[in-house]
């Protein structure tokens, strides 16, 4: 069915009410236990394809984001924060299981054909927050499966709208006509649109972001965690009738204003509810800009290259975080931190224990909150790609490159008005180091020049194929773990 009401949203969420009994399917459902006094809201913003340099406080001049630009100064802006991986699937399994994506087997971008997802064995920050008594609420882009045991509502979260996985796994792309099949939106466990089409895009900001104020209201009285991930600026990009034409700067800006408007709007309920002192709000994206497609992708800021490549413009993002009274206003975090760190550092916050399954994450609360002299828990933080391909590592200010085929926009072509680009494929022969404090574009390989450090990088290289593998070099892992299959 397609959305083609006056205000389809509204019309297919009511209909799913009338559906599903008086609420959505576990839309009123609480946790599993009574909550603790005191525990704050969680309200956790992941962008897809929202580059490094795309915000206002990160330097973005094309366009306008003085919601999240307010945000940043109410409480810490990190600028050393990373995903674990430059691509959709893995950096979304490693933000909710505070594990690298591979050690979970995760890999990529799932598609409408892959037959795995997130395994019912790990635990995400829903099911973590759930025990506590916290109502879960998922809206957007989940893309951890799309078959029903691997859906949102089997791995904590009480209700759900949105899109099993990127906007443009759909037959409209005409970069792969043909090859995918209708893209549906889920309403908890059911499609309610079978055949999301363009003008149903949209309307996605607008229906997500009264989706969110209406889990708000519905849950003011009891302790939340709504996860909004949101389907753009990935393309195909969309924006809602009243912010086309607005940014100045073409769609990508539209979006991007749509977006921080769609923010603007969640903070202002939280205030109208009297929340604000008493919710945690972090926003962060799912990997650097896909500047294969131009002016419809981002923009990575000072750092080199963009999504799909483990230079700092594809896995450096940014991180923002408000919380009144626990997090003081205007902080700058230059700490090395990754997004395996929210659910050990939400565990604390909410005086959790951690999942029984090993996960690779620390807890940043001290970095998180402006602790004096807090420091980075990572000894090293490890960038996988592919097929579990170890392709860089990081330790303090040292970037190690490894041998392997990288995509890069230099060189290439970026492409013009939503049409793919082409790629200059090269390889990375022998490994490149880099010192990021005297050298952030990545482009002074101090291999030969440093012995010494090569050889300490080399040696955690060794310490992640020895746990995780590295198909690169043929390497199996000790600590992997299966994902969910529907192959018996």
């Amino acid at each position: 069915m397609n959305l083609t009401s006056p205000n389809p949203f509204t019309f297919f969420l009511s209909l799913s009410i009338v559906l599903l009994g008086s609420a959505p399917q576990g839309y009123a459902q609480s946790g599993s236990q009574s909550p603790k006094p005191g525990l704050p809201n969680i309200v956790l913003i992941y962008a897809d394809d929202l580059g490094y340099g795309d915000l206002g406080c990160y330097g973005a001049t094309k366009w306008k984001t003085p919601r999240l630009d307010q945000l940043a100064a109410q409480g810490v802006r990190f600028t050393d924060f990373h995903v674990t991986q430059p691509v959709c699937s893995a950096s979304r399994a490693s933000l909710l299981t505070g594990c690298y994506a591979n050690r979970i087997g995760i890999h990529g971008a799932l598609f409408p054909k892959s037959t795995t997802g997130i395994s019912a064995s790990e635990t995400t920050i829903a099911e973590m927050l759930r025990q506590q008594g916290y109502a879960t609420g998922i809206v957007g882009k989940w893309h951890l499966g799309h078959q029903s045991e691997f859906l949102p509502l089997q791995h904590g979260f009480d209700s759900y709208l949105g899109l099993p996985y990127s906007n443009d796994m759909w037959p409209s792309n005409p970069n792969a006509a043909g090859n995918f099949p209708k893209l549906p939106l889920f309403r908890d466990n059911t499609i309610i649109d079978d055949d999301v089409s363009a003008e149903d895009q949209s309307l996605l900001t607008a229906a997500y972001r009264d989706f969110s104020t209406d889990f708000i209201r519905s849950h003011a009285k009891q302790p939340f965690f709504l996860y909004f991930a949101h389907t753009f600026p990935h393309v195909p990009l969309y924006a809602g009738e009243q912010f086309r034409g607005r940014s100045g700067s073409g769609v990508y800006g539209d979006v991007i204003e749509e977006f921080d408007s769609a923010v603007g709007t969640i903070l202002d309920e939280l205030e109208a509810q009297g929340l604000t002192d008493n919710t945690l709000v972090l926003f962060s994206s799912d990997n650097g800009p896909w500047l294969l497609y131009g002016d419809h992708g981002g923009e990575a800021g000072p750092w080199r290259e963009g999504k799909g490549t483990v230079f700092e413009g594809g896995i450096r993002v940014p991180m923002i975080g408000r919380w009144p009274g626990h997090i003081p206003p205007g902080i700058i975090q230059d700490q090395l931190c990754s997004t395996i760190d929210v659910l050990p550092t939400l565990a604390r916050i909410v005086d959790t224990p951690l999942p029984k399954t090993k996960i690779d994450g620390k807890d940043i609360s001290d970095l998180l909150t402006g602790v004096e002299n807090a420091k980075s828990p990572h000894d090293a933080l490890y960038f996988y790609y592919g097929v579990n391909e170890l392709q860089a590592i990081r330790s303090g200010p040292w970037k190690l490159l490894l041998p392997h085929q990288i995509n890069l926009i230099e060189g290439g072509e970026p492409g013009v008005g939503g049409q793919r680009g082409r790629y200059n494929r090269v390889p990375i022969e022998q490994p490149q180091l880099f010192n990021l404090s005297s050298d952030p574009g990545e482009r002074m390989n101090l291999a030969q020049q440093n012995q010494k450090q090569l050889a300490i990088m080399l040696e955690l290289v060794e310490k992640a194929r020895s746990e995780l593998g590295d198909s690169l070099v043929k390497r199996t892992g000790s600590e992997n773990r299966a994902p969910g299959s529907t192959v018996k």
